[in-house]
């Protein structure tokens, strides 16, 4: 994809959407902070465009609205409530991309073996590894919801990619789940991903 998807009507449907479900928006807005940061800072590693990054916003922005139908398994209803919701001002394909990579914030790695995921062409698939990928990392680095962690710079070796990230307090729980939630990443870019801490 190389055009923007980005619009003011958009981006506020998308946030409509995600505060109607969500009430508190702390957790998401930190999320969605962190998932840019982290896509900005890795670019020459993804080497993706504008329009992805907006998929990437949207997808964070929304990827916890399944909560509405409670805790369990709100990853998954996250995909249907986004594939579903035709006020969103997005064709049927784009809504299933960001609901795929919102379904993949958590638990399952991606596979053909689901559905949704199996009716995107291989392009598209790739797309939604690799922006879930970080959507996964950036979700783990606010696992207490308490923001804890203020930016993200990302440095990238051979082997491995560091994650720099400054906090407001130590974030040993952050930490462990953002090395955890690495799976995806691992498996698509090739490389180890390190967190490291620094306190602001």
């Amino acid at each position: 994809m190389t055009r923007k998807l980005s619009t003011n009507s958009t981006r506020a449907a998308v946030t409509s959407l995600a505060q109607a479900c969500m009430g508190d928006m702390t957790h998401t807005e930190q999320v969605t902070l962190l998932a840019l940061q982290l896509f900005d800072g890795l670019e020459t590693l993804h080497g993706l465009g504008n329009a992805e990054r907006d998929l990437l916003e949207y997808a964070a922005l929304l990827h916890d609205i399944g909560w509405v139908r409670g805790w369990r398994g709100h990853h998954k209803s996250s995909l249907e409530m986004i594939v579903d919701n035709l006020l969103l001002p997005l064709d049927g394909k784009t809504r299933l991309i960001i609901g795929s990579i919102a379904r993949y914030h958590r638990k399952a790695l991606p596979s053909e073996k689901h559905d949704h995921f199996a009716a995107l062409k291989l392009a598209e698939r790739t797309l939604v590894c690799r922006l879930a990928a970080l959507l996964r990392v950036a979700d783990g680095l606010d696992r207490t919801h308490e923001c804890r962690v203020r930016g993200v710079r990302c440095l990238i070796d051979q082997e491995e990619v560091l994650l720099r990230c400054k906090v407001v307090c130590p974030a040993p729980e952050e930490e462990k789940a953002a090395s955890e939630k690495a799976d995806l990443f691992t498996n698509v870019f090739r490389k180890k991903v390190v967190i490291r801490t620094v306190t602001d």
